[in-house]
C-alpha cells in the first residue's frame, strides 16, 4: 500500500510532552468501527465499564533501560577534546556488547573508542566501536560485562524519550518514573509499551472486581518499532526484530478465555504483535519464545485478538497501519479525525483509544 495513505495532518500542540495526573485519567476514545455509536469519548478509569465479565486483557511487562548514552569519540592519534557522540542502545547481543544507533554515524569507525559519562561525576563507562553498519547502527563492546554493566548504564544512562517530545524538552528525574508501566518487570526495551502507562493499581483492582482477567507478555521494544516508513510503499519497509515470549500459563490462560467465549484485547500494539505472532492458524494460542519482525497492515487477517487498546500514533508509522488493519483504514481516518478536532492528546504520554470491532477485518 502507499505509505501516504497513512499520512494526516497533527497541530503542534496535540503532542503531549507529559502525562496526565492519575495516569487513568487520560481520555478514551472507544471505537466501534460500523455501529450507531462508532466513537464515544470516555476515560481510561472508565474501562472495566466498558469491558465485560470473562474479558481478558493482555499487558507487556518489559521494562525500559536508560538507553541513551551520551559520550567523546577519542583516537589514539587525536586525543584533543574528541567527538560528542550520542548512542542509543536498542539490542542486547552480549554480557559486554549492544547494537546501538550512533550519531554523528559519519565521523565514526570501527576501533574507535568512547567514553560515556554524565554530565557530571567521575564515572565513565568505555566502549569499543567494533563493528559499523548501514543506517548508524554500531556494535559496540564495553570494557564492564554483566550486572556491572547493567548498572554503570542505569547510572549514567538517559531515558530514551522519544523525538518527539527530546526536541521540546530534556528528559529528568519525572520521566525515570512516568516512562515505565506498572507491569514493568523485565529489562530490555528501549521504548516504553505506552499504552501500558495509563494503568494504575486503582484501576486495575475495579477490573479484577469487574471480572476481566489481566495477563502478561514480554516483548523488548526496539527503536525501529515507532519510526516513520521512509520509502514509498509498504512492501518495501522491514520492521527490526524484537524479542518476546508468551509463557505456557499465559497461552492456556488466554485460550480458556476464547473458548469460553470471553474477549482478549490487547493493551498496546507491542502486546497486539506478539501475541498475533504466536497464534497458530486454527486462531489458538501456543506458548512462543523468540524474536518477531511481524509487520501488520490493513489486509492482515488477526488471529487471536479481539480488541486493543492504544494510544495514537505518528503519522505514516507502522502503528498507524496496524491500527488501520485492525479497524478498517476508513474507521481510523475517521477515528484520528475526531481525536484532532476535539483535542485528544498524541503519542507516548497522550491519550488512548479503545478498538473493538464487531468482527476482525
Amino acid at each position: 500500500m502507499r505509505v501516504d495513505l497513512f499520512d494526516f495532518e497533527l497541530p503542534p500542540e496535540r503532542i503531549a510532552l507529559r502525562p496526565v495526573v492519575p495516569r487513568d485519567a487520560a481520555r478514551l476514545l472507544v471505537v466501534r468501527p460500523g455501529t450507531a455509536r462508532e466513537l464515544t469519548d470516555a476515560h481510561v478509569r472508565d474501562l472495566p465499564e466498558l469491558l465485560a465479565p470473562g474479558d481478558a486483557l493482555v499487558v507487556n511487562d518489559t521494562r525500559v533501560v536508560p538507553a541513551r548514552l551520551d559520550g567523546i569519540r577519542r583516537r589514539s592519534s587525536s586525543q584533543g577534546a574528541g567527538v560528542q557522540v550520542e548512542a542509543m542502545l536498542h539490542k542486547r547481543i552480549g554480557p559486554d556488547s549492544w547494537l546501538a544507533l550512533a550519531r554523528p554515524g559519519k565521523r565514526l569507525a570501527p576501533g574507535d573508542t568512547i567514553e560515556f559519562a554524565p554530565p557530571q561525576g567521575a564515572q565513565r563507562l568505555v566502549a569499543v566501536l567494533e563493528d559499523k553498519g548501514e543506517g548508524g547502527e554500531v556494535t559496540l563492546r564495553f570494557a564492564l560485562s554483566g550486572p556491572a554493566l547493567d548498572a554503570a548504564i542505569a547510572a549514567i544512562g538517559h531515558i530514551p524519550l522519544p523525538p518527539y517530545i527530546a526536541a521540546k524538552r530534556a528528559d529528568d528525574a519525572q520521566d525515570r518514573a512516568d516512562y515505565q508501566t506498572i507491569f514493568a518487570s523485565h529489562e530490555g526495551s528501549v521504548a516504553a509499551p505506552t499504552a501500558g502507562l495509563h494503568f494504575t493499581p486503582e484501576l486495575i483492582s475495579r477490573l479484577e472486581a469487574r471480572g476481566v482477567e489481566t495477563h502478561r507478555v514480554t516483548l523488548h521494544v526496539g527503536a525501529g518499532t515507532f519510526l516513520p516508513v521512509k520509502g514509498d510503499d509498504t512492501s518495501g519497509h522491514r520492521m527490526h526484530a524484537e524479542w518476546g515470549e508468551v509463557s505456557a500459563q499465559t497461552a492456556n490462560a488466554l485460550n480458556a478465555v476464547k473458548a469460553r467465549g470471553g474477549r482478549v484485547v490487547t493493551v498496546g500494539t507491542t502486546a497486539t504483535r506478539l501475541i498475533e505472532s504466536a497464534a497458530s492458524e486454527d486462531g489458538t494460542l501456543a506458548t512462543w519464545r523468540g524474536e518477531t519482525d511481524i509487520f501488520i497492515t490493513p489486509g492482515y487477517r488477526f488471529r487471536f485478538i479481539d480488541g486493543m487498546l492504544t494510544n495514537f500514533h505518528l503519522p505514516r508509522s507502522t502503528l498507524v497501519m496496524l491500527v488501520a488493519a485492525f479497524i478498517g483504514h476508513e474507521a481510523q481516518k475517521r477515528a484520528y479525525a475526531h481525536a484532532v478536532a476535539t483535542g485528544y492528546r498524541f503519542y507516548s504520554y497522550g491519550d488512548a483509544c479503545l478498538l473493538l470491532p464487531q468482527a476482525r477485518p
